[in-house]
């Protein structure tokens, strides 16, 4: 394994790891405006939404090579407040656009093609484009170092959230699969939250946790890391009445006789398959038996 002290490595190399590992990272595509009323418009992979009450959101724009603070972050010192737009695959070309070094004052919503839409309650405009569009007072500005390519942590409150009808549901909520999202890897790579892609977990309110499984379960060759916690993720066990019952039907029984290798095989294919009850009750089933 490669270990590396931070204080071992230039920034520029460890800035090349660190960008590929810590990925998939969403994209704000964040417009500010400065004091003199000049836009810009500008993509940053340091960004997440760290609250929901209130509502947060931080963004990172990094110092240049010559120590020089972006355009972005001088305009939220002016004029504290921004739009995060999200960003979806429509828009991954045309936003590339608007990272390029522009000089400042030049409006990267012109330089890329994108539609200025006014703001509710902040002077930034909209990305007209973005599927989602906050709208943000900057409350905080937090320098994270003072070299080249230090960040500068910038906190911003949402105000006002505009969703595109296309991505909301029939019943007004946000439909991932319509999103589109486009997520920041390392290097060059970009990914896209496509329906293909998506897939869901189902949150514990308790879990059993993987210690709790039977030995002969928690022990297998066949069984993933993964596996064992889809098994885990239950309140308790099933009784013995359940897994007596199950074991009875006529479709389980030929299983039941089959070796441990193909019941837990078996077992993982449903797993695959989402039929996680199915798998715990066919292998504590053929526990019992054992």
């Amino acid at each position: 394994m490669l270990s590396i002290k931070t204080t071992d490595i230039e920034p520029t190399k460890l800035y090349g790891y660190l960008n590929h590992a810590v990925a998939p990272r969403p994209i704000c595509f964040v417009s500010t405006i400065n004091a003199q009323g000049q836009v810009n418009l500008s993509p940053y992979s340091f960004f997440n939404m760290v609250s929901t009450n209130p509502p947060v959101c931080v963004f990172s724009p990094s110092n240049t090579s010559n120590n020089e603070p972006k355009h972005a972050l001088q305009n939220v010192q002016e004029v504290p407040e921004c739009v995060i737009n999200l960003v979806s695959y429509p828009m991954v070309q045309q936003m590339n656009v608007a990272s390029a070094q522009f000089d400042k004052g030049v409006n990267e919503f012109v330089k890329a093609g994108f539609t200025e839409l006014p703001s509710d309650m902040v002077k930034p405009p909209r990305v007209a484009e973005a599927p989602v569009q906050l709208e943000c007072v900057v409350t905080q500005i937090i320098p994270l170092g003072n070299q080249p390519n230090s960040g500068n942590l910038v906190v911003a409150e949402i105000k006002v959230t505009h969703i595109q009808d296309n991505v909301l549901d029939a019943h007004g909520r946000m439909d991932q699969t319509k999103l589109d999202l486009v997520g920041r890897l390392g290097a060059d790579w970009y990914c896209r939250t496509t329906p293909e892609c998506l897939f869901k977990v189902r949150r514990p309110i308790k879990s059993i946790g993987i210690d709790d499984l039977p030995a002969f379960i928690r022990n297998s060759d066949v069984l993933s890391g993964n596996d064992l916690g889809m098994l885990a993720n239950i309140e308790q066990l099933p009784s013995k009445e359940e897994v007596e019952a199950f074991a009875s039907q006529a479709s389980i029984a030929p299983l039941l006789q089959q070796n441990d290798t193909a019941i837990f095989q078996q077992a993982k294919q449903w797993l695959n398959e989402s039929k996680v009850d199915e798998a715990r009750l066919l292998l504590l089933s053929s526990g019992a038996n054992l």
